[in-house]
């Protein structure tokens, strides 16, 4: 079943790369006004394109509205998604990429998918959330992993 609002995010472990490696974080310090989105993976077309400059373009004006942490969920491993934030500036624009090296995380929103044909098992649909103190207040899922426009920074902006 599917995360809907007024629901608790799961528990869980993510992971980023610190200075001695990968290290945890749990979903539980998801607090406070929390944007988070979630994306198919890595290096691929809208996710790069359009969806994280989306809310680099966006995220300051998410702070000026209150949204203390902005967080990109991918179902990648945390060198990866380390090496994504740098090549798309979102580390620059402050923006957390957070792996979900196992997609538990994922798996628990209900929001896991696969597309063989595109080699991607176990991936994350492509969502936008706004979290206060852990509850989803705004939830927006895209209907197709190729679509950006519900999930877009922009689209949830107007929602906080």
């Amino acid at each position: 079943m599917t995360i809907a609002t007024g629901e608790t995010f799961p528990a869980g472990q993510l992971l980023k790369l610190g200075e001695n490696g990968p290290e945890p974080v749990d979903t539980a310090s998801l607090t406070g006004r929390v944007a988070i989105f979630g994306v198919p993976g890595a290096f691929t077309g809208t996710c790069t394109t359009a969806h994280m400059p989306s809310f680099i373009r966006t995220a300051d004006q998410f702070r000026e509205k209150g949204v203390s942490r902005i967080v990109c969920l991918t179902v990648n491993d945390p060198f990866v998604a380390d090496a994504w934030a740098k090549a798309t500036g979102a580390d620059a624009a402050g923006i957390e990429v957070l792996a979900d090296a196992d997609g538990s995380v994922t798996k628990a929103l209900g929001l896991s998918f696969d597309a063989p044909p595109a080699g991607l098992i176990g991936r994350s649909q492509r969502f936008a959330a706004l979290l206060k103190d852990g509850v989803v207040e705004v939830l927006e899922i895209e209907d197709s992993p190729g679509l950006c426009g519900v999930s877009a920074g922009e689209a949830l902006l107007e929602k906080v």
